[in-house]
């Protein structure tokens, strides 16, 4: 069913897009609940957040489990830069975004000859760090209390506090990126990190400067991230250390996984699927989070690809499989007498 609607969406790709960019303009214009319109927000929030995550581990084949701390430094930029110096949102955003840029670059100049387990422990690392930073920094995160009453972003003199407006907010960002994202991938650098991903060696025997490269793939990725974070704190309008543990990494990388890595639409619709399920699963609590390693145990053993994967995908064991059917098709060599 899954190869059916990706194989559908593949052939009719421009009028699925444009149908979903008009219902999601649409919808809030409809949905008059704030809760749900809220847990819609959090969707998109999510479903950036996971596609930045996606560009790292699905098209340069880096693992990253540290997707939380970039976050946290795009919501405690926006945090401090907005309420402390009174900076407007719309000019903290790209700040918020370059600053975390440029920590992805210092995690990744350490860690290039790094790859697998080796590279995620770094990371998560990296991540635990920052976030004991931000608990501990008090003059500038707040500390162990962090910053409230963040304020909201202004557009030509509207206060978007309500969720009907900050929705839009989310949008506008989830468009540009994976319209931005799209274009990248498909330029020079885009496939480079692709040849990165398929073999590292071989890429580097191309041309391909692979160091540079994992540096550029770790930046954007940690860029959009910090975006993300940023428009993220003054819709929750109060943040603090505990929202940026390694549950959040682990969450976004579920997205990531269900969804399918390497597709620029298998995070929106991990996201939807994760957010559904805390919300639906509150209830148990710690407990919950034993379901998600469930979910994601079986979905590497029944579908590697994801949800939105190709089916002859390399996560989906496509390439082996043909080798071994054309194996199977050829027969064995006839050894002549003498």
């Amino acid at each position: 069913m899954m190869n059916k609607a990706r194989d559908f969406y593949e052939k009719h790709k421009l009028p699925v897009l444009l149908a979903l960019l008009v219902i999601s303009i649409i919808l809030p214009f409809v949905v008059k609940q704030a809760l749900i319109l809220r847990y819609i927000c959090t969707i998109m929030m999510y479903a950036t957040l996971a596609g930045s995550l996606n560009v790292i581990n699905g098209y340069s084949g880096q693992t990253c489990l540290g997707q939380a701390g970039f976050f946290a430094i795009g919501a405690y930029t926006c945090a401090s830069l907005s309420k402390n110096l009174g900076i407007d949102f719309w000019i903290v955003l790209p700040i918020a975004g370059i600053l975390a840029a440029l920590v992805g670059l210092i995690v990744s100049l350490p860690t290039l000859k790094l790859s697998g387990i080796y590279l995620s422990i770094v990371t998560l690392g990296a991540s635990e760090i920052i976030r004991i930073i931000a608990q501990t920094w008090t003059p500038v995160t707040g500390g162990a209390l962090g910053i409230k009453q963040i304020p909201y972003p202004n557009f030509f003199g509207l206060e978007m506090f309500k969720p009907k407006y900050y929705y839009f907010i989310f949008l506008i960002i989830g468009v540009v990126f994976l319209f931005v994202t799209g274009r990248v991938l498909k330029s020079r650098v885009g496939r480079a990190w692709m040849a990165i991903r398929e073999d590292q060696v071989a890429a580097k025997s191309l041309g391909v400067e692979t160091s540079v490269c994992k540096c550029m793939n770790f930046m954007y990725g940690a860029f959009w991230a910090g975006i993300i974070g940023a428009a993220y704190a003054p819709f929750v309008n109060y943040i603090e250390s505990s929202q940026f543990t390694t549950d959040t990494g682990f969450n976004v990388l579920a997205m990531v996984v269900i969804g399918g890595q390497g597709t620029l639409l298998g995070p929106i619709l991990g996201s939807a699927i994760v957010t559904i399920l805390t919300e639906a699963l509150r209830f148990l609590e710690n407990w919950r989070y034993v379901i998600y390693a469930f979910i994601i145990i079986l979905m590497m053993w029944v579908r590697p690809q994801g949800l939105m994967g190709a089916s002859d995908s390399i996560l989906a064991g496509g390439e082996i499989q043909k080798k071994d059917n054309g194996k199977k098709g050829k027969k064995a060599p006839e050894v002549k007498k003498a």
